[in-house]
């Protein structure tokens, strides 16, 4: 197959994005464009895809599909550009408030609901890859009026171990609630704080894995959009997590104070990197991130052993990706999204962020460090964190809690803030 040569890719320096799209802030930006090879084939339409993705292997992997996409599509070019999270939201919002959105691009579940009413969102009801997709992702990409996005993977979190200093300590990998307050007490009182976490996603998913698998299991399975309906009850369905996120401070599994100044998949994998700390909490397409940062230890991925009969998995439709309601070619957008999603070509992407599959598959990334969450998509135990079918961006709001109790709240100031923003 005839590649397409890159002509282009360097990294934008911060202070030249923020001046063009925001006007303040920092953000990493890899833009990659692309041009025909074929002397007799003049490109007809030019694609620009945007999204929060910049890191080496997940450009490859992206790389490789635009390679791919204009080898089947000769009269198609297309250019990414990857600005890292938070700021992405904050630029993409101003290109579609400005009428310079981008034809295609990455989405989360908030924008998804925010852009989905402001009419920005293209309905991709009609693509001919939606059969490829499972249950899971089709119950999420299914729940409102039209289909505004096609998820890319399906993210996990959980409980990283340090399968080393657990050795050198006398102690296993906890399976449940009492193992795991067992272990965690057990350094908290040698002067080892237990858990790295960071002050975005960590806790906020602990609040989530403690309350809402009963609302995704046995005869309750799918009964999360009741919720709508009743904001209040939400709320206080997740004051046993905000209760337990409590426990963990005064119980010193987390320090609150290093908690609210560590940031994911930066200064908490630094932090874990050293070694002095049995466990760490967040995503785990962290993993490659980590290794990156050579630990001199043995490390594997768990759900999360926080319920009495044994352990949650947190997982999210992740990398959405949408097209732009005002792109000048819609139709050559879906292509390329189509072209996304066939099976093969999504496959390098989920496995470069160590992720599962959003296919019939349900295959999970091949690192051995994240095998023991597999089976915990289909086993009955796995909550989504921002469910399509709830109307409040759970995902957001829990994390604004979150921030509160690391500044001092305690679990019921938490829940009577949730309240006040699911009402609003």
């Amino acid at each position: 197959m005839k590649k397409h040569p890159v002509i282009l890719l360097y990294i934008l320096l911060s202070i030249l994005v923020s001046c063009i799209f925001t006007g303040c802030g920092s953000a990493r930006s890899r833009n990659i464009i692309f041009e025909n090879s074929q002397e007799d084939v003049k490109p007809q339409v030019s694609l620009t895809f945007f999204g929060f993705k910049y890191e080496a292997l997940n450009v490859t992997a992206i790389e490789n599909s635009l390679h791919g996409f204009m080898d089947q599509y000769p009269d198609i070019s297309i250019s990414y550009d990857g600005i890292k999270n938070p700021p992405y939201f904050e630029i993409l919002e101003k290109r579609l408030a400005t009428g310079n959105g981008d034809d295609v691009f990455m989405l989360d579940h908030a924008r998804v609901l925010e852009l989905g009413r402001q009419g920005e969102l293209a309905d991709l009801s009609g693509l001919s890859t939606l059969g490829n997709f499972s249950e899971l992702a089709k119950s999420q990409m299914t729940a409102l009026d039209g289909i505004y996005y096609l998820p890319t993977s399906i993210s996990a979190f959980g409980l990283y171990c340090n399968l080393d200093l657990l050795k050198e300590h006398g102690q296993e990998v906890p399976h449940n609630l009492a193992e795991f307050e067992q272990v965690c007490d057990y350094f908290a009182a040698e002067g080892i704080t237990p858990i790295v976490a960071n002050n975005d996603i960590s806790l906020k998913t602990v609040v989530l894995a403690k309350c809402l698998l009963p609302y995704y299991s046995g005869a309750a399975s799918g009964q999360i959009a009741r919720f709508n309906d009743d904001p209040a009850a939400l709320a206080d369905t997740l004051r046993p997590g905000f209760q337990f996120v409590e426990r963990m401070f005064t119980r010193r599994w987390v320090d609150r104070e290093e908690t609210q100044r560590t940031s994911k998949t930066k200064e908490d994998l630094a932090a874990f990197s050293k070694g002095d700390q049995p466990f760490m909490l967040t995503g785990v397409w962290a993993v490659p991130r980590l290794r990156d940062l050579n630990p001199d230890f043995e490390f594997e991925v768990y759900p999360y052993p926080i319920l009495d009969d044994g352990s949650v998995l947190v997982i999210n439709m992740d990398t959405r990706i949408g097209i732009n309601a005002n792109s000048r070619y819609p139709e050559e957008a879906k292509q390329f999204v189509e072209y996304l999603t066939q099976n093969d070509v999504m496959w390098e992407f989920v496995d470069s962020q160590s992720s599962f599959s959003p296919l019939k598959e349900n295959r999970l990334a091949e690192d051995d460090a994240i095998q023991p969450v597999g089976p915990y998509l289909t086993n009955g135990r796995s909550v989504i964190g921002s469910d399509d079918n709830l109307l409040f961006p759970i995902w957001d709001l829990s994390r604004e809690c979150i921030e509160g109790m690391l500044e001092g709240d305690d679990a019921d100031t938490a829940v009577s803030h949730m309240e006040q923003l699911l009402t609003q």
